[in-house]
């Protein structure tokens, strides 16, 4: 009994520093997927935590709403696998489950409001508090609440505040690289030629996705690759492109739902970044989630990217390995070991995600050879593997670089076959040339994930 008493005493001052003094183990800035996840995997294990959220409405975004099996897989460990449901969302074949990703977010959020050693604060951080006598310590984090300044402290400052991280630049070596955006619609009651699987559509043009994400709701996205000329303005612009070229090379069944859509309007849009990873080593400080490592969406991994990181963290940094935050040496200690721990899932997921998008956005001669051979690839039935890596659920690196460059050599098999006789002389030209392309569009990102 006195065990217990002292439990819920303890359990009370902490709650009381988290309200009263704005104090906590950790502070977490971004009550987003990750940040949400990880205060509720990290609050379940006695820390104390504070999460900040600049806005507590749903969330309103046209990317985070596929979930592979890898992430759902990643949810089931947390103890959160309860999120995914009354959300109206869709399990799917193709891929594994849709959703509107503002719900989603909001589950999880609910679930973070529902674990006792969390506190939510709705407020803007600014800044971060760093120490008098060692500016590089990160004690905390400045904030305005109602137009007020305030500030939160705590031994570890988790930065999970997305794609447009305000912190990112002074803590991380590497800047977001840019080479498209996606132009998302939701269209109601589309028909799509297999219901209840993604779709990416792949014609001369960058790829097209749709998914359903409801009952009746269907996301499509458009890829549109910075200074693409058919969008250009004189070209009609976005909408232009939309209606005159996306929209006649869409199946028959589904261009009325998504003329229905673009008449609408509500065209919004997200850059397509990659952006590797970098150990943190700033001190009482950690960045995660996007603001930490991207890739394109086009294979719908972030989210087990996220999940999984936070599965990761929550056994290097559970009270039996570090008890104590503030011993801020063990703490990068184990925050150096975070970086090489979580790249068999993420690793996969990155290289992947840039080097099918290289290839689906295929531009050129070399990369549309590879580009059959991919396809050619899955008609002989090789698609177990392939599938795996995409879902999260293979993860080893070694598995995607030895299917990659089974897909290379093909693509030199089939442009082999494909030659007529009369060109059979360029045959070896051009064979160098797509395994060079092939070399090009992976290699990359290899050394980019191999960098510390």
């Amino acid at each position: 009994m006195t065990t217990s008493n002292g439990h819920a005493s303890k359990s009370q001052q902490a709650t009381q520093r988290r309200i009263e003094y704005h104090e906590a183990d950790i502070v977490i800035v971004g009550a987003g997927i990750l940040g949400c996840a990880l205060a509720v995997a990290l609050g379940r294990q006695g820390r104390s935590v504070l999460l900040l959220e600049s806005s507590m409405k749903e969330p309103d975004r046209i990317v985070g709403e596929l979930l592979q099996p890898g992430g759902v897989q990643a949810l089931e460990q947390l103890g959160l696998l309860d999120c995914l449901d009354e959300i109206d969302a869709i399990q799917v074949k193709g891929y594994y489950v849709t959703f509107h990703h503002g719900r989603f977010v909001m589950k999880l959020r609910e679930a973070a409001l529902d674990c006792p050693n969390v506190t939510v604060v709705e407020t803007t951080a600014t800044a971060l508090v760093t120490s008098s006598t060692n500016p590089s310590q990160v004690l905390g984090v400045e904030c305005i609440t109602n137009d007020l300044k305030d500030c939160y402290f705590a031994q570890l400052t988790v930065v999970a505040d997305g794609y447009a991280s305000k912190f990112r630049k002074t803590h991380h070596p590497y800047t977001p690289k840019r080479r498209s955006k996606f132009w998302g619609l939701e269209m109601i009651d589309a028909q799509l030629p297999s219901p209840y699987y993604g779709h990416v559509l792949l014609s001369d043009c960058p790829p097209v996705l749709m998914y359903q994400i409801g009952t009746h709701e269907t996301r499509i996205l458009i890829d549109i690759p910075d200074n693409l000329p058919a969008a250009s303005v004189k070209n009609g612009g976005v909408k232009g492109y939309m209606k005159n070229t996306v929209l006649p090379s869409l199946p028959e069944a589904t261009q009325p739902a998504f003329a229905a859509a673009l008449e609408k309007g509500n065209l919004r849009s997200m850059p397509n970044s990659f952006l590797p990873p970098s150990t943190n080593k700033t001190p009482g400080m950690m960045i995660l989630g996007d603001a930490l490592n991207m890739r394109h969406p086009l294979t719908g991994g972030g989210m087990t990217v996220a999940l999984n990181d936070v599965c990761v963290i929550r056994e290097l940094l559970s009270p039996e390995v570090v008890p104590d935050l503030g011993n801020t040496t063990l703490v990068l200690k184990q925050l150096a070991r975070f970086h090489w721990a979580r790249k068999n899932s993420s690793s996969v997921i990155n290289i992947l995600a840039q080097a099918l998008y290289s290839l689906f956005a295929a531009d050129d001669v070399n990369l549309r050879a590879l580009q059959r051979g991919c396809f050619r690839y899955f008609q002989i039935g090789a698609v177990d593997g392939p599938v795996g890596l995409l879902a999260g659920l293979i993860k080893q690196p070694l598995v995607l670089f030895s299917h990659f460059f089974t897909v290379a050599f093909l693509s030199i098999w089939v442009l082999f076959r494909d030659t007529p006789l009369t060109q059979l002389i360029l045959f070896p030209f051009r064979s160098i040339m797509v395994f060079w392309t092939a070399c090009v569009v992976i290699f990359p990102y290899i050394f980019a994930e191999l960098r510390s």
